[in-house]
């Protein structure tokens, strides 16, 4: 991420599609179709509520004390990066491999659906390794609290687009076709392949290990 030095359109657009991929309901939906097909209505809205309300948490969470918390556990940006990148890797291989839709190698079956809002629903997919690591830098690197306010409000939006998108699922899944969710949880696994590969090798430039050019 660039350094967070203004607050301008080009800002705020970069950290929207950032916080979008991070905490966005793109990865997260198809697990969270997968493991409430089976729960009465209340139920999927308790564990949406869940999800949505533990995910929030913890992103604002990281916005507030992240940098606080790179300090004090003596890590750098880079090194999170690395981390996230292999940890979003792993998660991009159980959705291409997996022979479950959303099953990946977190199990659901006979689990608490209240423990299965929280893991893995919340974290790691909707709060995914790349939103921790947006969220942990924006953190670190702001130069103001102006810019912490803006990434908060910029949060907020994308929250209530997770809100919108899912509420929508619920009312529809029993229509969605399992095959066409399977076809796309295996595309889009791909697509986060390539953002994990792009974290490790974004957090080995920040920390020296390579030199990243970019073309014009």
């Amino acid at each position: 991420m660039k350094e967070l030095e203004s607050l301008d359109a080009a800002f705020i657009i970069d950290t929207f599609l950032l916080l979008l991929i991070g905490i966005g309901p793109k990865i997260a939906l198809v697990p969270f179709l997968d493991a409430t097909v089976d729960m009465p209505e209340a139920t999927k809205r308790r564990v949406l509520r869940k999800m949505l309300t533990t995910a929030a948490t913890v992103a604002v969470v990281l916005l507030i004390l992240g940098g606080l918390l790179t300090r004090l556990l003596h890590f750098s940006p880079g090194a999170l990066g690395i981390s996230s990148g292999i940890i979003l890797l792993v998660i991009a291989l159980a959705m291409v491999l997996g022979h479950q839709a959303g099953g990946g190698d977190h199990p659901v079956a006979g689990r608490d659906p209240m423990q299965v809002a929280v893991f893995p629903l919340a974290v790691p997919y909707l709060l995914n390794p790349s939103g921790i690591v947006v969220l942990v830098t924006l953190s670190a690197e702001a130069s103001s609290a102006a810019v912490l306010a803006v990434a908060f409000g910029v949060l907020l939006v994308v929250l209530a687009i997770d809100v919108v998108v899912f509420r929508f699922a619920v009312q529809v899944a029993s229509k969605l076709d399992p095959s066409r969710m399977l076809v796309t949880e295996k595309v889009f696994g791909f697509l986060l392949a390539a953002l994990g590969v792009q974290l490790v090798l974004n957090g080995l430039s920040d920390v020296g290990v390579i030199h990243l050019t970019t073309g014009h």
